[in-house]
This record gives structure tokens, C-alpha cells and sequence, in this order.
């Protein structure tokens, strides 16, 4: 039996190859009548950087910016989403309509792409990939090759397009 795909997340990073990526997506989605579920992870501050940034701040400061600014981040974030959708189907209003729904998560960006994948029972994930020669990937690794390799879900990782 052929796969069906009715429920598609697609991750995006809001780098100019999410656009790209995002074109897939819909193409995707078009013709399996399936509905889209974008997602932004906002990742986490690197422990030396908030180490840093709480003794310039001063202790628990750090922490009471980010509880009263995280809502507002979501909010810019998921508007910028929408109209990054608008545009980009500006010429295909109805495909505006398979958006089901626009997540903006905080964390780990790998564990947050699973853990959505889950939630939403997603039949596939679709995601860009940067344009790192091999020695990079040997030695950091990438979000997208990551939640290739932890997932059981067919994922299309699109390549950087110049």
C-alpha cells in the first residue's frame, strides 16, 4: 500500500531556505489533499551565554525577561509565520487553507520537532537543510540530520537552494 499523507508538519528555521522548503510543503500537500502544520523552535540560550548574561543582569533577572517576553516573541514569531505563508501563496490563496495551524515552541529545536511530530501525528516532516560542506556535518551534525536519524516518520529534508 502507498503512504498517504494527510497531516504534514513542516519545520522551519525563517532562513531563506524555509522558503523554498516551504514550496515543497505545499506542493506535497496539494496533492495529497493534506493539511500543513508550521513550526518555528525558538532554541534555547547556550549555558554559557546565559551564564554570562545573568551575572551582567543581575541573578533571577534573566529569567523574569524571559517569562515576560516569551509570549510577546510567540506572538511576533507566529505573525511573521502567516505572512511568510501569505506571500509565499499569494498566487495560490486556496492553498492558504491547508494550514491547519502555526506552532512556535521553545527548547531544544530537535526534541521540540519530535515531540510535534507526535502530538500532531504527523505522517511526515519536511524541513530544509543548509549548505555545509561535509566536514561540518562530521563534526556538529544538523538539526535536520538528527530528526533523521531519532524519528520513525519519513522525513524530506529539502537541500539549500542558492
Amino acid at each position: 500500500m502507498l503512504p498517504d499523507y494527510s497531516n504534514i508538519l513542516v519545520a522551519t528555521d525563517l532562513t531563506p531556505n524555509a522558503v523554498h522548503a516551504f514550496k515543497h510543503a505545499v506542493m506535497m500537500a496539494r496533492r495529497n489533499k493534506a493539511r500543513l502544520h508550521l513550526l518555528h523552535v525558538i532554541p534555547d540560550v547556550d549555558a554559557s551565554v546565559r551564564s554570562y548574561v545573568s551575572t551582567v543582569m543581575g541573578k533571577g533577572s534573566l529569567d523574569h525577561f524571559e517569562k515576560t517576553h516569551e509570549d510577546e516573541a510567540r506572538s511576533v514569531i507566529t505573525q511573521r509565520l502567516k505572512k511568510f505563508a501569505q506571500d509565499e501563496l499569494a498566487d495560490h490563496p486556496e492553498d492558504l487553507q491547508r494550514i491547519d495551524r502555526i506552532l512556535v515552541l521553545h527548547g531544544n529545536p530537535v526534541a521540540q520537532i519530535l515531540k510535534a511530530a507526535d502530538d500532531l501525528n504527523a505522517d511526515v516532516i519536511i524541513m530544509g537543510s543548509h549548505g555545509k560542506g561535509p566536514m561540518e556535518y562530521t563534526f556538529l551534525g544538523s538539526v535536520a540530520e538528527k530528526v533523521l536519524r531519532k524519528t520513525k516518520r519519513p522525513v524530506f529534508i529539502i537541500p539549500f537552494n542558492d
